[in-house]
């Protein structure tokens, strides 16, 4: 069974309505959530039938169905399914079922060596949340690297245990929403998300391509720097390149602190410009301005300022690398 859902609201949860207040919008959720909990309850128990009787009658109507070599995908169990899972394999089961249409408590599948995690969400319009959905993919990729099945659940099998799923196969199999959803239908049809379900797998599928993308940056930058390095490995530093530090740029350094915690920080800084051979003006500015607080013996007044000065970072510290500072 499946009711379209309403628009509006974070995830989907709320209904809109026109230029009411924020508050406003929150009750209009809170109803929306109230009616769904309570209709959800009054067809729980006769959609179950349903679903019981279709299964008794329609060979191809199954209770499960084994998407991959350590996922299942399914409808609630009963407690006499619990020996039946464990015998193919399950050592993990999913369950995203309120209290009230979960059969199977958790001690009956902890005595027999099934773990059990339950993540409560409400049945029709609702999806998990991004947090639970990575607890769930997480906890799939552990039993899967022991070599154990995990069963995922809800009411029927069609929703809220098939987002879970979705995003496991878009995780681990690399397959993209719209194929991991067109694969699912092709072994279990009867599967179908509501609006608020797709957006959560089409978050998460953005949340692992970004996570990506900045991963590869980061690795191409370590691995692959912008230009090729001279002997030693290191990246020569054109020495016609100038920092400017103003005024504003030492308000706040303390004369009184002393230079040997200071200077232990600078070198770890420049140890990791150094490693990551980074020589962009972001980073001599930093460089620039560490060195400066290092050698404060006292603040340096306006006048100063005005006079030209220069320091330099010396070789034995870059490994040969000299920049030159000028103070204006």
């Amino acid at each position: 069974m499946y009711i379209e859902e309403l628009k509006g609201g974070e995830g989907g949860e709320g209904v809109e309505l026109g230029h009411g207040s924020d508050r406003s919008g929150v009750v209009g959720s809170d109803v929306k959530r109230v009616l769904i909990g309570a209709g959800a309850r009054a067809l729980f128990y006769p959609t179950l039938l349903y679903n019981v009787i279709r299964n008794k009658l329609q060979a191809e109507f199954r209770w499960w169905d084994k998407v991959d070599e350590f996922v299942l995908l399914g409808a609630v169990p009963f407690p006499t399914d619990v020996p039946r899972l464990k015998e193919v394999g399950v050592r993990g089961v999913i369950t995203l079922n309120e209290p009230y249409e979960t059969l199977v408590p958790t001690s009956l599948y902890q005595s027999n060596g099934i773990r059990h995690m339950v993540i409560p969400t409400r049945d029709y319009c609702f999806a998990p949340s991004p947090n639970d959905i990575c607890r769930a993919v997480n906890f799939i990729s552990e039993n899967a690297s022991n070599g154990t099945t995990t069963y995922v659940h809800c009411k029927a099998g069609r929703g809220r245990s098939t987002t879970i799923v979705i995003c496991y196969l878009v995780h681990h199999r690399q397959m993209t929403p719209d194929s991991a959803y067109e694969y699912l239908k092709s072994i279990r049809p009867r599967v179908l998300l509501a609006s608020a379900q797709w957006q959560a797998v089409q978050e998460y599928y953005y949340f692992l391509v970004k996570k990506a993308v900045v991963y590869s940056n980061l690795t191409n930058l370590i691995l692959n720097p912008p230009c090729s390095a001279p002997s030693h490995d290191l990246l020569a530093f054109d020495e016609g390149s100038v920092v400017v530090v103003t005024e504003s740029d030492l308000e706040g350094y303390d004369a009184t602190i002393e230079a040997g915690a200071v200077g232990n920080q600078i070198w770890a800084d420049l140890s990791v410009v150094y490693r990551v051979r980074v020589a962009g003006q972001a980073a001599l500015t930093r460089i620039s301005c560490l060195w400066l607080r290092c050698h404060a013996q006292k603040k340096i007044s306006a006048e100063k300022l005005g006079r030209e000065s220069s320091c330099s970072i010396t070789a034995d510290h870059l490994g040969g690398i000299s920049v030159d500072i000028q103070v204006y």
